[in-house]
């Protein structure tokens, strides 16, 4: 079993900046991807960020120039640094990252975007 958990989140003025952070139970450190997802009110579920076994990010369109995320093996830990933060990122924030084919999610941290 997997834990993931998150922290960081809270609430910040249109233009602020946040970095989550998401540890996870893990033994074997690296050799997996890690990422994170959001869902806001009323809204689908989206792809936010990921970080490969390499350190290799990917981005959602949405959050290009403005979130980056990074990790740290030693810790087996996950950070979103999110830069610039519009109304339109307010959401809940997942970690998440797939094991030997199982999916883990953490259980979200609130982050709210004021105009």
């Amino acid at each position: 079993q997997v834990q993931l958990v998150e922290s960081g989140g809270g609430s910040v003025e249109s233009g602020g900046s946040l970095r989550l952070s998401c540890v996870a139970s893990l033994r074997t450190r690296g050799n997996y991807c890690i990422g994170w997802f959001r869902q806001g009110p009323g809204k689908e579920r989206e792809g936010v960020a990921v970080v490969d076994a390499n350190g290799s990010p990917s981005y959602a369109d949405s959050v290009k120039g403005r979130f980056a995320i990074s990790r740290d093996n030693a810790k087996s830990a996950v950070y979103l640094h999110m830069n610039n933060l519009k109304p339109e990122d307010t959401a809940m924030y997942y970690c998440t990252t797939n094991i030997a084919g199982t999916t883990y999610r953490g259980q979200g941290t609130q982050v709210t975007v004021s105009s």
